[in-house]
C-alpha cells in the first residue's frame, strides 16, 4: 500500500499524490526523536548517555523498545499485505478484508 494523501490537523492543508513511506515513518514520534538522537550519538549508548539526561539503562531500555515497536510496525504491514494479496486473489471477500484490516488497525 502506498500513501495517496497527507493532511495538515492544524492547517487543514491537503496534498495529494504518490509518497514513499518507510517503516521509521509508522514509528511514534517519541521513538523517531529517540532514533535520530541515537543516530547523530554515533549510534553509541556511551556518547548519548554523556550528552543527555539519560544513564545507560534508561538508553537501553528505550532502545530495547524501539526495537520492539519497528519488528511490531514490520509484522503488522507484512500481515496487512497477507490480507490484501487473499483479496486478490479471491480467497476473501471485500467484507472479510476490511474485517480483518479493521482488526489489524485496532478499530
Amino acid at each position: 500500500m502506498q500513501t495517496a494523501a497527507m493532511a495538515c490537523a492544524a492547517c487543514g492543508v491537503k496534498i495529494e499524490g504518490n509518497f514513499s513511506e518507510t517503516f521509521f515513518d509508522k514509528l511514534a514520534p517519541e521513538d523517531q526523536n529517540f532514533l535520530e538522537q541515537y543516530l547523530l550519538a554515533g549510534f553509541s549508548i556511551k556518547t548519548l548517555e554523556q550528552s543527555g539526561s539519560l544513564g545507560y539503562a534508561a538508553i537501553r531500555s528505550r532502545l530495547d523498545r524501539l526495537i520492539a515497536n519497528y519488528k511490531a510496525v514490520k509484522k503488522m504491514d507484512a500481515q496487512k499485505k497477507a490480507v490484501l494479496e487473499q483479496l486478490r486473489t479471491e480467497e476473501i471477500s471485500v467484507a472479510e478484508a476490511k474485517e480483518k484490516l479493521e482488526k489489524l488497525s485496532g478499530d
